[in-house]
């Protein structure tokens, strides 16, 4: 009799777990079924309970994830395999301030930890970038002797990287017995992430020489890398791996394909790829947009534009962006208006600082001042930030209106007193107007803040490896070469009608001193070395930090023509694509 009655049992819990199974991640089902525990006794079966809660938690609402509390308050006797559960869960769907509760709720009850479930609670540390409270669950791991699980491991190294502490997460990572993938790939993109692409790149040729397989999402951080510091031959080398491997072109790696070759300045191969694509996204189109954009395509842009929208999806908010930019770098006002009325009448897209960004960048750099301040006056609910006054400051340098730059320079600095780079634009503005005495006033303000010009660079890729250069750089083995090259190289550009642009330095300076500061900028270096160790007829490609100066912007023109190469330059803002003598921008930067 009384086998018989465990029998019956059984079969109403199987009954219930049938039922929770059918309910899914509904909340409205979830409940009854929540009911049907209560009414029939179960309320203390950990199997229904666990599933009930995991269930619950899932649905991935916030009314769902009060009701995961409440259940799990109501429960006297949760087990570790409950708490794990329900921590993995609310992780996994985007509850990290829940994880974290849960867990000192775990905690609270004295329940043992697994691997998985301090696993989880990393994860949702490194969401949070909850770097104070991740240290103590890494003083559990431990504490707990998890410290060589290859799971958690891995998990700390990602939590590291997210929380900006990198010298940490790769103590961590180079303290494992066993580096699983995924730990691999926490630390390439942490690297990558945080700005670090070279770091990035160094690990991946580390992976390589140490013959561990990689995925696409190794490939995915890589490519991005290769973006950051234009490492275009190891960008065609991912390319062709995938090619070699038949690995599918899946829209993720696809766009990463695009924004690498866009970035990298090769803007063919990116439309190859775009066009080889199966499936196109709302990002691979807004990313074959952006790439045309940034290199001063703007027709080429906004004929893709017109394609998304006869065959594509409908764009979103980030396609607009890449529009509008794409209008302002090429001077496409019209277009460019008609594109930002489109967005909030016909898409009802509510314009975004960045959109207003782009406006007053595209109306100034036109030189509809007037227009781009109006635009800045009517911006509201939306306060002004100093991405729109420095938008509005660039374009009066660039236009020489010094009473509308004062009254940028005066709001920009009064959001960013601190920015170095304000300032010297400041300067540089009344220098333009001949007002050396307002041009002194700033440098001593900069002087008495403690405020320095951020440090210029441009890097060249040469035999699969990146070189790094400095205005007046000695710290190249081969210096003297490049000196006399480049040397050499200007002379025969001022033979053919090359002055030098010195409103690109101090106008206080010797005129012999100013040549001498404008030969050997940053870029200059790096083209000349980049001319000596590249086949003939080869592209150049340059990556600068900063917009690049007008004299090296003049000099290169004059350097395409006296090589017959084409160069290729990467600044701050844009693409310049040199040959015979002229630039894509045509002046418009």
């Amino acid at each position: 009799m009384m086998q018989w009655k465990d029998r019956m049992i059984d079969h109403r819990q199987l009954s219930l777990y049938h039922f929770l199974l059918i309910a899914g991640h509904r909340i409205k089902p979830l409940q009854q079924v929540h009911a049907q525990i209560i009414v029939s006794g179960k309320t203390t079966s950990l199997p229904l309970l666990t599933k009930l809660i995991t269930s619950t938690c899932a649905s991935c609402a916030s009314a769902s994830i009060l009701y995961t509390h409440q259940l799990l308050y109501s429960i006297s006797n949760p087990d570790s395999f409950l708490f794990s559960s329900l921590i993995k869960t609310s992780t996994k769907h985007n509850f990290p301030r829940d994880s974290l509760i849960f867990y000192r709720h775990m905690l609270a009850c004295k329940t043992e930890c697994s691997n998985h479930t301090l696993t989880a609670v990393i994860k949702a540390c490194g969401n949070l970038s909850a770097l104070g409270i991740g240290k103590l669950v890494h003083c559990h791991v431990l504490v707990g002797g998890y410290g060589l699980d290859s799971f958690v491991q891995a998990a700390l190294v990602s939590f590291y990287a997210k929380c900006g502490e990198l010298g940490v997460a790769r103590k961590v990572f180079d303290e494992m017995p066993q580096r699983s993938l995924v730990a691999w790939n926490a630390m390439i993109s942490g690297y990558e992430q945080n700005g670090l692409a070279q770091e990035a790149i160094g690990l991946f040729e580390c992976m390589r020489d140490l013959d561990v397989e990689f995925d696409l999402v190794t490939m995915v951080s890589v490519l991005s890398a290769c973006s950051q510091v234009g490492a275009l031959g190891l960008g065609q080398w991912i390319h062709k791996y995938i090619n070699r491997n038949n690995l599918q072109l899946n829209t993720t790696i696809g766009t990463s394909l695009i924004n690498m070759y866009g970035r990298c300045g090769d803007v063919i191969k990116a439309r190859e790829v775009f066009e080889s694509l199966v499936q196109h996204n709302v990002i691979t189109w807004t990313a074959m947009i952006s790439v045309y954009g940034m290199h001063g395509y703007g027709k080429e842009a906004m004929e893709i534009f017109h394609l998304m929208k006869l065959h594509g999806p409908p764009p979103n908010s980030v396609t607009f962006i890449a529009v509008l930019s794409a209008c302002a770098h090429a001077g496409l006002v019209s277009k460019g208006q008609l594109a930002y009325t489109s967005m909030i009448q016909d898409y009802q897209i509510a314009p975004k600082l960045e959109h207003h960004v782009s406006m007053v960048d595209m109306l100034g750099r036109a030189g509809l001042l007037n227009e781009a301040y109006q635009h800045i006056q009517n911006m509201n609910p939306i306060k002004p930030t100093a991405a729109v006054w420095t938008a509005m400051l660039g374009a009066c340098k660039m236009h020489k209106n010094i009473n509308l730059g004062v009254v940028a320079a005066e709001n920009l600095l009064a959001i960013e007193p601190h920015h170095p780079g304000h300032f010297v634009l400041i300067s540089n503005i009344y220098a333009m107007a001949g007002q050396m005495d307002r041009v002194e006033m700033v440098r001593n303000v900069m002087i008495q803040k403690g405020l320095k010009k951020q440090v210029g660079y441009a890097t060249i890729e040469a035999d699969n490896k990146t070189y790094l250069f400095s205005m007046g750089d000695t710290s190249h083995p081969e210096t003297d070469a490049i000196y006399r090259y480049l040397d050499e190289l200007m002379e025969r550009c001022r033979e053919v009608g090359y002055t030098p642009v010195f409103e690109s330095v101090m106008h206080e300076v010797e005129e012999e001193e100013r040549v001498h500061a404008l030969r050997y900028h940053s870029e200059k270096l790096a083209l000349a070395y980049g001319l000596l160790k590249t086949q003939e007829g080869s592209v150049i490609r340059i990556v600068k930090n900063l917009r690049v100066c007008e004299d090296c912007h003049m000099a290169f023109k004059f350097i395409s023509v006296v090589t017959k190469r084409k160069i290729v330059v990467r600044d701050k803002l844009r693409f310049h694509h040199f040959e015979d003598g002229s630039c894509s921008c045509l002046d418009y930067w």
